[in-house]
């Protein structure tokens, strides 16, 4: 068993070495679409608040929308401005509407239904996968150690 870990430490160390940080203004394709994504979601949200839209069977709040939007652009901006905080929480938010999306299957009831499932799925799936190896290269900022007391 730990010749089984040892490779897998080797393999690591080896993709670790070949990841090269972020060059000043450098941005991943991968996390430039997830910025877009967020600003395109948030303002369409706006957009189909103002428009009148309503969700079948469900009482939308006009606070909700607002604060989804606000999360949205903050997502965006942080992403635009390849921030580590901005991506892991885009990523989170991309995990969780996949498991919703893969469950939601279970219980769709017609074709638009599964289609807008598989449709999320098929976005967001490479999506988040491909943010993974973006959040290796802008890595979390160094952070300065703690001075003594006294």
């Amino acid at each position: 068993m730990a010749r089984g870990y040892a490779r897998a430490r080797e393999r690591d160390a080896a993709v670790r070495a070949k990841l090269q940080p972020l060059a000043p203004g450098e941005r991943p394709r991968a996390v430039t679409l997830a910025a877009i994504l967020a600003a395109l979601l948030g303002a369409g949200n706006v957009a189909l608040l103002i428009a009148g839209w309503e969700v079948e069977g469900g009482g939308q709040s006009t606070a909700g929308v607002l604060i989804f939007a606000g999360l949205m652009a903050a997502a965006a901006v942080g992403m635009w401005q390849c921030r580590y905080w901005a991506v892991l929480g885009f990523e989170a938010l991309l995990g969780i509407a996949i498991v919703f999306a893969t469950l939601s299957l279970m219980v769709a009831s017609n074709l638009t239904a599964v289609l807008l499932c598989l449709a999320i799925v098929a976005i967001a799936g490479p999506l988040f996968w491909f943010l993974i190896r973006a959040m290796a290269r802008i890595q979390l900022p160094s952070r300065r150690p703690r001075e003594p007391v006294g």
